[in-house]
């Protein structure tokens, strides 16, 4: 059982529950009873590879907080570290068939931009502002807490790997991220302040165990980018482009909040958003990206790549909550089974 810290909610996460040979013999061999591993093949479409997400993020994890049941001297273990290499193959080949895009002799700023304006995929904020449910409303926030519970982890990886103006602009970033040294103000936790509206559970991880492969793929996304050196200008580009498709979506989320019932406090995390991602998408698309592809003009188009990537695992997710929202699927309840009522 989780213990609980003074604020109310738990630490400490254990292994999730298998969904496939691959994720069952990481948790196997993380508990020490596996021997060889099995072979990992391509995947018709990773995104909804429920078996091959979870084991990513199981591997990955093990760079962040780790789980209870598992001894902390594993994350190096050789075996595992080429394991979630082997994993990544198929992954990372088919992010760069769909996302790898040809730089242009425009700013990198001006290159985000168009990607940006130029992405094409279904919108969520439109929906959660006018259409949904309480319900619906909680099932969105509970799929997000899989990555807004460490928002910002992620992304920090690249502090260490950045130097001059790029490095002053990330750790400007953040640092609004984190609260500006301030616990109640960090993102995370205001963000918790909104599952428990929602009469959500917010310790770390909590509903690994529920959500679908898609919201697991937006997390592994991001830590592939932030786990490896080689991809730190994706890093920097994925970052940018989240900071600059923010403000409007959570100026839609606050409103749709509040229509719900949400207070001023319980929407929070989304109108904060509204005013400091409108100041970090500047910060991160001439600050950050141009800063550093100045110093790395060859990295353009990782950064372009990184930022692709994040817009793809976007719609994927939005197009994954709005199927199943109107299509009215019987099962969709067996999802929230963890929601408390």
């Amino acid at each position: 059982m989780r213990s609980r810290l003074p604020g109310g909610y738990r630490v400490g996460m254990q292994l999730p529950a298998p969904r496939g040979p691959l994720s069952g013999w990481l948790a196997s061999r993380l508990q020490r009873y596996a021997t060889a591993a099995p072979r990992v093949t391509s995947s018709a479409d990773p995104w909804s590879d429920d078996d091959l997400q979870l084991a990513l993020w199981v591997a990955y994890e093990l760079q962040y907080r780790g789980f209870d049941d598992v001894d902390p001297a594993l994350q190096w273990a050789p075996d595992v570290i080429a394991f979630r290499s082997r994993l990544e193959g198929p992954w990372t080949g088919r992010l760069e068939a769909a996302c790898r895009v040809e730089p242009g002799s425009q700013p990198v700023a001006e290159q985000l931009r168009s990607l940006i304006e130029g992405a094409d995929g279904p919108r969520l904020s439109p929906y959660l502002r006018r259409h949904a449910t309480k319900e619906q409303f909680r099932e969105f926030v509970l799929n997000r807490s899989v990555y807004q519970l460490k928002e910002a982890d992620p992304h920090s990886f690249g502090i260490a790997r950045l130097d001059g103006a790029a490095k002053a602009a990330l750790v400007e970033i953040e640092a609004d991220e984190y609260g500006g040294g301030r616990p109640d103000r960090m993102h995370s936790e205001l963000f918790r302040t909104t599952m428990r509206w929602l009469g959500l559970d917010d310790s770390y991880g909590y509903y690994v165990p529920d959500v679908p492969a898609v919201t697991l793929a937006v997390s592994n996304v991001m830590s592939l980018f932030a786990i490896h050196r080689r991809w730190t200008g994706a890093l920097l580009g994925h970052l940018a482009a989240l900071e600059m498709t923010s403000t409007l979506p959570n100026r839609q989320y606050a409103t749709g909040a509040i229509r719900l019932g949400a207070s001023e406090e319980a929407a929070r995390y989304f109108t904060e958003h509204v005013e400091a991602d409108a100041v970090h998408e500047q910060i991160a698309a001439h600050d950050l990206c141009g800063n550093y592809v100045r110093r790395h003009p060859e990295a353009i188009g990782d950064v372009l790549f990184g930022a692709r990537c994040a817009l793809a695992a976007d719609d994927r997710f939005a197009e994954h909550l709005l199927t199943s929202w109107t299509a009215d699927q019987p099962d969709r309840a067996r999802q929230l089974r963890r929601v408390k009522s």
